[in-house]
């Protein structure tokens, strides 16, 4: 029978390698550490960033529906702008009623008898600058017939009487 190898293996068994090969295999182990540890730098950054924005967008939403609302303050120069708004409103609101008050003379309010009296006498002289002017295009249009008449009779009578 062929002798049987047994190999045993304790902390004190040597194993003949190349030092090329221990030093390519601690390389490696090194290179893949480090790119471990760089993705898992570049994971916890973009989760970070993540985690940051939603927080932001979560904010901004809160800010864009409790800002217009007034819920979340006001600005100084709104809030001195809303103090004048309000003093002008009021000081609108007593002329309005001042103005009520007085309205009387609105309510009554007419022209003078003399512009009354002279509204009159110029529609009067309308009509009257109306009727002229009818009677001078009728007075026109007989001299025109007038005219025409007399025309036609001259000629009529040079026809009649040659000389």
């Amino acid at each position: 029978m062929a002798e049987e190898k047994i190999t045993s293996m304790s902390d004190d068994t040597s194993v003949a390698m190349p030092i090329r090969n221990i030093i390519s295999i601690v390389a490696g182990v090194a290179v893949a550490t480090w790119a471990y540890g760089g993705v898992i730098e570049r994971i916890n950054n973009l989760e970070t960033n993540s985690t940051l924005n939603q927080q932001d967008i979560e904010l901004n939403n809160e800010f864009r529906i409790l800002w217009p609302r007034g819920e979340m303050g006001t600005l100084p120069a709104d809030s001195r702008q809303d103090m004048e708004i309000e003093a002008l409103r009021r000081y609108m609101d007593t002329v309005f009623e001042e103005v009520e008050e007085n309205d009387d003379w609105i309510d009554n309010f007419g022209p003078p008898e003399g512009v009354l009296a002279t509204v009159e006498e110029v529609r009067e002289l309308r009509v009257r600058m109306t009727l002229l002017e009818d009677q001078v295009k009728r007075a026109e249009a007989e001299l025109h017939e007038m005219i025409e008449l007399e025309r036609q009779e001259d000629y009529d009578e040079r026809r009649s009487n040659p000389k």
